[in-house]
């Protein structure tokens, strides 16, 4: 998966930095158990993405010039997949061949 510029500074940014990433990581895995499904997950989070880095734009250079319109969808669908365990697939119904 491949991020855009901005999404891969925030990502590179909580990596860096222990405090955030276990903050993060707590925040995608309770967003993430608080949904029925990855898709609505991703878009909480990307929310959630975007309030953060205007938050953060304002203490730290290194997202100080981060656009804050563009989307957090990517990250915030690889984070999911990263620090979550994946949820079972859906059965298909018998006879939906």
């Amino acid at each position: 998966m491949a991020l855009n510029q901005t999404e891969q500074r925030i990502y590179d940014y909580v990596r860096e930095n222990p405090e955030e990433k276990h903050f993060w990581e707590h925040k995608v895995r309770s967003v993430a158990a608080a949904h029925a499904d990855d898709f609505t997950a991703a878009a909480a989070l990307d929310m959630e993405l975007r309030a953060y880095v205007i938050e953060r734009a304002s203490a730290t250079k290194q997202l100080a010039d981060a656009p804050v319109r563009m989307s957090m969808r990517g990250l915030a669908e690889y984070l999911i997949r990263t620090w979550t365990t994946p949820r079972p697939k859906k059965k298909a119904a018998p006879g939906s061949d």
